[in-house]
């Protein structure tokens, strides 16, 4: 069975009926990441939370190089990766889940500002990604599945959009990438997206909309109701996650895309 990495983000920081050891800090050549190891669902699972127990993390302060490197060294073949997110289509229930299946993350820049990539200028290994869509199918399936058993309502596809935060955007802002076709934003997915794919590990998001994004709405999301949601999404990702993980273990994977290095 394929051994399943699981990042999570806001408001889930454990996976519920998780057992193993951690979560314990390890060393990468891009700094510390922290990771448990362990069974979660049946399966082999090595789980990293971007922010930390307690949150200590903003979007703008995840260490996506360490995060993934800590993954790849642990011998991860696969991650599944959840995200709290905005609505920018509104036609998007909040509380619904959307396994994306593309990406808008133009800038390509790690919160540091520096370029996304796992590989300096001359480092062996350097080169380029091509691909159809960033999001592995098979793992798409498998989180469509696991949403589906766990009888979530959820979304069959749409276009992940990246944001810099740690600041929520305008409504120019966002109106602009829902004219770009973006169905939903949040601040962690594009990073995460480019570096699983330049390490060759198959990788697939799946969101849950906690609000509609700036302007979506002629009345804005209460914060009461987006804390109330991102609270609600821990239980939601945590049962899709369980029927998921089963299903990816086994599924058929390869890296997304052609690597064309030099």
């Amino acid at each position: 069975m394929t051994r399943i990495g699981v990042i999570t983000g806001s408001g889930t920081y454990a996976l519920p009926g998780f057992e193993g050891e951690g979560p314990r800090e390890v060393a990468t050549r891009f700094g510390p990441a922290k990771v448990s190891q362990g069974r979660f669902a049946g399966a082999d699972v090595v789980h990293v939370s971007r922010h930390w127990e307690g949150h200590p993390r903003l979007s703008s302060h995840v260490d996506h190089r360490a995060n993934v490197t800590a993954l790849r060294d642990a011998g991860v073949e696969a991650i599944l990766a959840v995200t709290v997110c905005g609505a920018c289509d509104p036609g998007l229930d909040l509380g619904t889940l959307v396994v994306f299946d593309d990406l808008h993350f133009l800038s390509n820049r790690l919160p540091d500002g520096s370029l996304c990539s796992l590989y300096a200028e001359g480092e062996p290994g350097r080169g380029h990604w091509i691909f159809e869509t960033p999001f592995s199918p098979p793992l798409r399936e498998a989180l469509l599945i696991g949403a589906r058993e766990a009888g979530h309502g959820v979304r069959d596809g749409g276009c992940y959009g990246h944001v810099d935060g740690p600041r929520f955007n305008t409504r120019t802002e966002i109106a602009a990438l829902a004219a770009a076709g973006v169905t939903a934003v949040s601040q962690t997915g594009g990073p995460e997206t480019v570096l699983a794919g330049e390490a060759e590990i198959p990788y697939a998001l799946i969101g849950y909309a906690t609000d509609y994004a700036n302007g979506v709405k002629d009345e804005p999301t209460p914060v009461a109701e987006l804390t109330r949601l991102i609270g609600a999404s821990a239980a939601t990702f945590a049962t899709a996650l369980a029927a998921a993980v089963p299903v990816a273990a086994t599924a058929e994977l390869a890296p997304v895309g052609t690597h064309f290095r030099f």
